[in-house]
């Protein structure tokens, strides 16, 4: 049974069983279908832990599009994008304008230039400088919640802040590189495992140019819900028969994090339940 399928359904089950009902409250959310409002069952400060030196966190119950989750982190990590025109999926565009940009979100903030004492870079530079140069740092993170800038954002960044933390393991010589994942909000049955797997890829990225193992991967979500409209969805996903986690793996070829391309992401063994379709979609 793979573990991720574990994590999500007991997540699941506690959100269902003891979350919050938000209906009746002022909720910014609207069902795109009727203009209603969109109401959730939540659980405040969900925390889940995938060790990634065990297996890749990708969920069996159904399947995770891992090329187009790759894709999404390489948009938003490498080429520092707001423009969903040069994303391969469709997952952004009820966001963006007529020209495709999303306004100054995600993306667009890792690639802001800083002035630091060594010298001029972005927040995504940054971290491989400092993973380079001084692995064992506590300030090796990201932020791209720019309150500035949030006037100019599409949507507010739900997955925020990366912080990385180097750690020398008991007999072996290479580093591990862990790192934690903070959420403001997360739409558990269409999002969860996406970001889980993304960021997982991002982990691995950045520890394979950097000579490390990727190690822990620890998600924080502040706000983690699921729509009143997607209970019965969920029951039935996390009611089905659970398989062994796929065979994931970088092209180890790559040693430049901006030499990475989706084609340099293998998926071997990913067996799968089948895809959940016509999801209701709150925006």
């Amino acid at each position: 049974m793979s573990y991720a399928d574990q994590v999500f359904a007991a997540m699941c089950r506690d959100i269902i069983e003891n979350g919050v009902s938000t209906e009746g409250e002022k909720v910014r959310p609207i069902w795109e279908d009727t203009g209603e409002s969109a109401y959730t069952i939540k659980r405040f400060g969900v925390v889940n832990r995938y060790d990634l030196r065990k297996e890749f966190p990708a969920l069996t119950l159904r399947k995770t599009a891992l090329k187009s989750a790759f894709d999404e982190i390489l948009w938003i990590w490498q080429k520092k994008s707001n423009n969903v025109h040069e994303l391969n999926s469709h997952i952004w565009d009820a966001w963006a304008d007529e020209g495709g940009s999303i306004g100054k979100a995600y993306g667009y903030q890792l690639g802001v230039k800083h002035v630091y004492r060594e010298g001029m870079m972005d927040q995504v530079d940054r971290v491989l400088f400092d993973l380079k140069n001084n692995p064992y740092s506590r300030r090796i993170m990201t932020n791209i919640y720019v309150h500035a800038d949030l006037h100019e954002m599409s949507l507010y960044p739900c997955a925020y802040s990366m912080t990385f933390n180097v750690t020398q393991e008991k007999g072996k010589e290479r580093l591990t590189l862990n790192a934690v994942l903070n959420q403001r909000s997360q739409d558990v049955l269409t999002a969860n495992n996406w970001n889980v797997c993304q960021y997982s890829l991002l982990l691995m990225m950045m520890a394979q140019v950097c000579g490390m193992e990727a190690g822990e991967l620890l998600h924080v979500i502040a706000d983690a819900h699921i729509y009143d409209r997607h209970v019965p969805m969920v029951e039935e996903l996390i009611s089905r028969e659970s398989h062994p986690a796929p065979k994931v793996w970088l092209n180890p070829e790559i040693q430049d994090f901006y030499q990475f391309t989706v084609e340099d992401l293998y998926v071997k063994d990913y067996v799968t339940g089948p895809q959940i379709k016509n999801i209701p979609v709150a925006v």
